[in-house]
């Protein structure tokens, strides 16, 4: 298991620190800047799980708190101190340098029950490859409105469904998948699609 080593910053718009871990095997070749969803945070046991799984392939990982976490506070950060934070929509509002592409772990389109798109229209401007990581039983992200998102992405975009799978990539029993299967497909996706853009 590739030890975490334990780091904060600063976040401008809160004049306060965040916590963070990097793991980083000694033959990293790829860094994997890793967000935690708002109802869950650095330390989830998906994300230890997804960052162990990525040291094994050599790929590093960085996963930080935002500001509400850090605070143990029940609403998630304004955009504008979570784009400070990871500048989040920052690849639409200027590049950020050595950023190869973007992945996305269970985007959430809109909230269960509320189907839109208007959570993706920074997408547009993000002019760097993007992989999406979908359940397709995702409630947060109907496919009948993901998929013409990822389609008038056109090329920059690519979309992998984990059948059977919700927000949380859990699958039912009845799938014949145990979820050691699914964070082998989710690593090994994310391993092929970054490896094509070295």
């Amino acid at each position: 298991m590739a030890a975490a080593t334990e780091l904060r910053f600063g976040v401008a718009e809160t004049s306060g620190e965040v916590s963070a871990l990097l793991v980083r095997p000694p033959d990293a070749r790829l860094l994997y800047v890793l967000a935690h969803g708002a109802g869950a945070g650095m330390r989830h046991s998906f994300l230890e799980s997804i960052a162990q799984r990525l040291a094994e392939r050599g790929i590093a990982t960085l996963r930080y708190q935002f500001p509400y976490m850090e605070r143990r506070a029940g609403r998630p950060d304004p955009p504008a101190v979570a784009a400070a934070t990871v500048r989040s929509t920052a690849q639409a509002e200027a590049p950020l340098p050595g950023v190869r592409g973007l992945v996305f772990l269970g985007f959430p389109l809109h909230p269960p029950g509320r189907t839109g798109d208007s959570r993706a229209e920074h997408l547009a401007q993000v002019e760097i490859p993007m992989l999406f990581l979908q359940g397709d039983r995702d409630q947060f992200a109907d496919l009948k409105f993901l998929e013409p998102v990822v389609k008038r992405l056109g090329d920059r975009a690519t979309l992998h469904l984990v059948e059977g799978g919700d927000h949380s990539f859990r699958v039912p029993k009845r799938s014949g998948k145990t979820a050691e299967d699914v964070m082998t497909e989710l690593v090994a996706t994310i391993d092929r699609w970054a490896t094509k853009l070295l």
